[in-house]
């Protein structure tokens, strides 16, 4: 992988590897946990959209999951209550450049780059820690998909990971979701009276320090309001109910048709 493109082929990734392709003309992209056998986990919206409210950050984005594969009959799988989806990966990729997320990098190396959501600060956990995570939340849930709190690139580092932000509501560790914040953010504060003596070329270059040093403060290789938990005890981490979760808390919401009084028995 170089500088400027983390372009692989499909015989170099391995299962725990944490991969992602461009959609949209390069206007975004989607990420996942390769778990082997030409078979990616991944996080998109739910498979029953409850609310069709239009503000939902979600409504607008296509969904990733196929209608149909004529490959793999499992492929597409996904709990009712669910975002977290396995398709294979030709699927995943939908004819797109296979790329993969590069972790432990330098911090000169991750300044360099010029786009957030390729690469992060931060080390991974053995692969088989990382496959584990990824299939637990497959059958478990990732809670709701948030653009910027909790997307498909926040699904992946956390299973490389195990980091979470410490606290709700507030933005996730996504360097995607950063930069889009950090763009206009950054042009907004580096256009100031004073500035404008300086010219474009000059605006343009604080702009873009500022931006670099965005996305490194944001990286989740560096904050300091994010923790390890583990995946089994997730349930219980601010803004995660499980799929299993919900189900329970509708089970013991439910109330009996009847309230038979009890009888109490005279004292003699």
């Amino acid at each position: 992988m170089g500088l400027l493109s983390n372009r692989v082929e499909r015989s170099e990734i391995r299962p725990g590897d944490h991969i992602y392709t461009w959609r949209a003309v390069y206007a975004y992209s989607h990420h996942g946990i390769y778990v082997g056998g030409s078979k990616v986990v991944h996080f998109t919206r739910k498979k029953e959209i409850e609310s069709s409210d239009s503000s939902d950050s979600a409504s607008s984005l296509i969904s990733e999951v196929p209608s149909e594969c004529p490959t793999f009959p499992d492929c597409g799988f996904q709990l009712p209550n669910s975002g977290v989806v396995l398709t294979c990966l030709d699927c995943f990729l939908r004819n797109g450049s296979l790329y993969c997320f590069e972790y432990g990098v330098p911090s000169a190396v991750f300044l360099a780059k010029l786009r957030g959501g390729t690469c992060t600060i931060a080390e991974s956990d053995p692969p088989e820690v990382v496959v584990h995570r990824a299939m637990y939340l497959l059958q478990n849930g990732f809670g709701n998909y948030d653009m910027f709190e909790k997307n498909c690139e926040d699904f992946a580092l956390y299973c490389k990971t195990g980091l979470l932000p410490v606290e709700e509501p507030g933005i996730g560790t996504s360097g995607q979701a950063s930069s889009a914040i950090g763009v206009p953010l950054a042009a907004l504060l580096s256009t100031p009276f004073k500035l404008l003596a300086a010219g474009p070329l000059g605006m343009a270059t604080v702009t873009a320090g500022m931006y670099c040093a965005g996305r490194y403060i944001t990286d989740i290789g560096v904050r300091k309001d994010v923790a390890k938990v583990e995946v089994e005890k997730l349930s219980s981490h601010p803004g995660f109910h499980l799929v299993e979760d919900e189900e329970s808390v509708n089970k013991r919401s439910e109330k009996p048709k009847t309230l038979l009084p009890m009888k109490r028995k005279r004292e003699r």
